[in-house]
């Protein structure tokens, strides 16, 4: 008999006989007693129950100890079914209501996090939605992978059921669109159906699933991913309600069925026109980032909550901890959040099997690409405080804060993590393996179960898309294969860029044998001496590119993988020089790092304001401290405005026994220059000080610059790309750059491919007739041109960097004069945006627009917000011009009145002088903006 069924037996036995009496004396089981008197672990016992649970046969009890009872006892005593599980109470009163009394049933939408806040407005709108009559609008729902676009689907369907718009068995019909979007004809099949005889292998007629979905909702992920030909049948349907099966002439089949797509793309450039335009409902989920920090924090106790129930243990996580999970989730969204925190809570299970009560989880223990993220958020200062309020020292989760919003949830594994780490741990201590031992191997097989689950589920298609132009489909999965391989032997996480530099030096090999093309050899034996891991790691490449393409892969070829592999596993690093700024006054400091945020990122750097009552002393304590917070392994530049601040240097090395360097006379253009050699340029301390020596603000910069050097006013521009060989893929590189560079009809760049080998003498002898704007490669070369990585490239932001560079789209921000920052980026801006109105010719009248705002509000508004408001207004005005006015659909009466009336009056400038009136509607948006 299997465990669990042992479990369910003892529960269904001792209840066998029970009355309302004497449940209601008993109540339940707990898992304690029921591992004494089975002679069954504890923590055996609790998953059989969590998984008894999850199968409906018992009801889960939320007091202390936690108690179990048989559902089927429940349902005798109460003479009635009760509601689909997992169904978990606090107490039995729940059950036993009185005849007249009904329990108050919570709206869908409301068990979202974020319901009352970053989701508001999208919930709304999926309200309108289900709610319009007769039968509800179509909807596409838009946003990143991971972002939650299919449990949103969900709770949409759970809503309408709830608002009574379908019955209970109304179906929700899912359908993933990329899983046939390689055969368009077994597609449209799956969904409209087919006739025997449609096509090859049609035996018999088949319904699809728009009939299926009749009455209810069909939900179509990754929508983008259906060919135009299913898009034109699908907008038919969506029009007239009538279809047809594949091999049928005539649209005589009828369904009613809600349509909700779900797409990671921009639904005006992957959809049909004619398609997007029968969607009337367009819902964007924003992104993990863009959600507040309550939302954040929430997000992690309720995915703590969930791997507690399933392991039925109290988990304890540091606050540096949660901090730091939250600060590594960027490009996977929620869905990357829950990966991280099962790989966390599995290794913290794995270090507390022999601990009966709780798994503890402090900073030290976690993986270090996670806990890189406490660093990235602490460059956020605002928002590591508002999260820093939401958390005591230590979080504690217990199992009953549990709570299932979907079924079938694309992110949770298919198979027990805790389970497999029991069982693996039990066979190698009965094996005699000692503690180490164990805890090393099997936090191996973690890595590996969670790694190859969300490798199928994460979606990223947009570099994969783009790379499949250049090389077969063939070559980029066994390239994944030997990634894998890699990672393995080097235990070490590599990133795209190795991925697609090895599938492009794949594809560029088997092009040169097929043209019987060889190598030069360039001496580069040498290199194996130090590098003698990768070059074991290139032969076992060798010998599975010789079986795959049945061909003979020369020595030259395993020298060169040797430094492919070496160039990428050596730069695993995100670090850069950190950046304090220091100034007298209460917010000077702030103002100039905040500015600088708001126009080149997020950076690691931090501003200390120095009130001037406050002692230089506690100033300098202050520094130390933040020096050592924020120091992340390359130094420290300090920029300071005046006075004793300039004496620190010395005293902060000694204190903190960290490398820092000390600049005074502060700006914002030196601040805004710091971070963009520091973090784009990657410069490091020493280069990064001499540079900003000289600078003198970014006017002057390009005529100093010549004066300096007469000579480079007479070279050519120069593009390098870099790959291991300085062929294959660095020629490869240069043919996808010098496309690039044709599209903006410069033909005055040269690209040159170079090998990594050489790279120092080969920049060097490019330098001498030519100026480096750009390297684009595999490997950062450090020198004072912005690099772009190969899958920057690849995913198409790095195309876009490119293009700015090369047609020299920099702002030009004057010395010490923050009106100039405002007017000249806010021309920048506007002159992208605006077809009609001369932004030159504007700018004063919004100068003049917001210097009334900050007169009659009273409030002094940073550059950052300056910006904001005149790029906003100059964009409403254009839309005046051509009378296409935003629709304020929100209640007015939670609007500041007052505001209204200042910022209407203040308007009028614009009537006068240029005779154009804003609409209330848009003046409501710009309330709604500086609220």
């Amino acid at each position: 008999m299997k465990r669990s069924e042992k479990v369910y037996e003892y529960i269904a036995g001792k209840t066998e006989k029970f009355n309302r009496e004497n449940l209601e004396e008993k109540i339940g089981f707990s898992a304690t007693e029921i591992s004494q008197s089975l002679d069954i672990l504890r923590n055996n016992v609790s998953m059989e129950l969590n998984e008894l649970l999850r199968r409906d046969r018992i009801i889960k009890i939320k007091s202390r100890p936690v108690l179990y009872v048989d559902n089927a006892c429940l349902e005798r005593i109460l003479n009635k079914k009760l509601p689909v599980g997992p169904l978990e109470v606090k107490n039995l009163n729940e059950l036993f209501l009185k005849k007249n009394e009904t329990s108050k049933e919570e709206c869908p939408f409301d068990k979202l996090i974020g319901a009352k806040t970053s989701l508001k407005n999208q919930i709304e709108q999926a309200k309108a939605a289900i709610l319009y009559p007769p039968n509800g609008l179509h909807t596409l729902i838009v946003g990143q992978t991971g972002v939650g676009k299919t449990l949103f689907a969900n709770m949409m369907y759970k809503q309408a059921k709830y608002s009574k718009k379908l019955d209970e068995k109304s179906p929700f019909i899912v359908f993933n669109c990329a899983d046939y979007y390689n055969n368009p004809q077994l597609l449209i099949s799956h969904l409209f159906g087919h006739i025997k005889g449609a096509y090859t292998g049609a035996d018999s007629e088949k319904a699809g699933i728009v009939e299926k979905a009749d009455t209810g909702i069909l939900f179509l992920d990754e929508i983008h991913r259906l060919p135009p030909e299913g898009q034109e049948m699908l907008f038919y349907f969506m029009d007239t309600g009538m279809f047809n099966r594949l091999g049928e002439t005539e649209r005589n089949r009828k369904s009613c069925v809600l349509i909700i797509g779900a797409t990671t793309e921009d639904p005006n450039s992957s959809l049909l026109k004619t398609f997007v335009r029968r969607i009337p409902i367009i819902i964007t989920i924003p992104n993990f980032d863009k959600r507040t920090a309550s939302d954040k924090v929430d997000f992690i106790k309720f995915l703590l909550a969930n791997e507690a129930h399933r392991v039925n243990k109290v988990i304890k996580i540091e606050d540096e901890a949660v901090k730091a999970i939250i600060g590594s989730t960027s490009y996977g969204n929620i869905g990357q959040m829950k990966s991280n925190i099962q790989l966390i809570c599995a290794k913290g299970f794995l270090n507390s099997i022999n601990n009966k009560d709780f798994i503890e989880i402090d900073f030290k223990s976690l993986p270090s690409d996670i806990k890189s993220g406490l660093f990235y958020l602490s460059g956020k200062r605002k928002e590591m405080e508002e999260i820093s309020g939401y958390l005591d020292s230590k979080l504690i989760v217990t199992p009953e804060g549990h709570s299932v919003l979907i079924e079938k949830d694309p992110y949770d594994p298919p198979f027990n993590l805790y389970k497999i780490i029991e069982d693996k741990a039990a066979i190698l201590k009965k094996g005699g393996a000692d503690e180490e031992y164990i805890n090393n191997f099997i936090t191996t097989d973690i890595n590996v179960h969670i790694k190859s689950f969300y490798n199928k589920v994460k979606s990223d298609e947009d570099g994969r898309s783009k790379i499949l132009k250049i090389v077969d489909e063939d070559i980029l999965e066994f390239s994944e294969e030997i990634m894998d391989m890699i990672e393995k032997k080097l235990d070490k996480t590599l990133t795209d860029r190795f991925l697609y530099a090895l599938s492009l030096h794949l594809s560029s090999f088997l092009n040169r044998l097929s043209n019987h093309q060889n190598l030069k050899y360039k001496n580069i034996e040498g290199i194996i001496d130090d590098k003698r891991t990768e070059f074991n790691i290139a032969v076992d490449v060798k010998g599975m590119v010789e079986k795959k393409y049945n061909v003979v892969v020369p020595k030259i070829e395993v020298i060169y993988l040797t430094l492919l592999i070496s160039s990428i596993t050596e730069e695993q690093t995100n670090q850069h020089v950190a950046i304090i700024v220091a100034a007298h006054g209460s917010s000077t400091a702030s103002s100039m790092v905040n500015v600088a945020r708001q126009l080149l990122g997020e950076a690691v750097i931090e501003a200390i304001d120095m009130p001037l009552e406050v002692s230089p002393t506690k100033t300098l304590d202050e520094v130390i401290e933040k020096v050592r917070e924020i120091d992340m392994g390359k130094g420290v530049l300090l920029l300071v405005d005046m006075g004793s601040l300039v004496n620190f240097e010395s005293i902060i090395m000694e204190k903190t026994d960290i490398k820092v360097k000390t600049l005074d006379m502060v700006t914002t253009s030196l601040v805004l220059e710091a971070i963009r050699k520091a973090t784009i340029l990657d410069m490091n301390l020493d280069a990064l000080y001499n540079s900003l020596k000289q600078f003198r603000g970014y006017s002057k910069i390009e005529e100093e610059e010549k004066g300096i050097n007469k000579d480079d006013a007479n070279k050519k521009r120069a593009i390098i790309t870099i790959c291991a060989t300085g062929e294959g893929t660095a020629v490869k590189l240069k043919e996808l750059v010098e496309n690039i560079v044709r599209s903006t009809d410069e033909k005055e760049i040269e690209i040159f491919p170079i090998s990594i080998k050489d790279i120092e003498k080969e920049i060097i002898k490019i330098k001498n007739n030519h100026t480096i704007i750009a390297s684009v490669g595999i490997i950062n070369p450090k020198i004072e041109a912005t690099f772009i990585s190969l899958e920057e490239l690849i995913s198409g932001n790095g195309e876009n960097i490119l293009m700015s560079i090369i047609q020299k789209k920099n702002f030009k921000i004057e010395k010490g004069h923050e009106n100039t920052v405002v007017k000249d980026l806010c021309e920048d801006s506007l002159n992208q945006f605006l077809t009609y109105l001369n932004p030159s010719k504007i700018i004063s009248l919004l100068y003049q627009f917001v210097n009334l705002l900050e007169e009659n509000t009273k409030v002094s508004f940073n550059n950052a917000t300056k910006i904001r408001i005149m790029v906003h207004v100059g964009c409403a005005l254009e839309r005046m011009v051509i009378k296409d006015g935003l629709k304020y659909k929100r209640e007015k009466v939670k609007l500041n009145e007052h505001l209204i009336e200042i910022i209407t009056e203040a308007t009028k400038v614009f009537r006068d002088a240029i005779n154009i009136s804003l609409t209330e509607d848009e003046i409501l948006f710009l309330v709604e903006m500086i609220e």
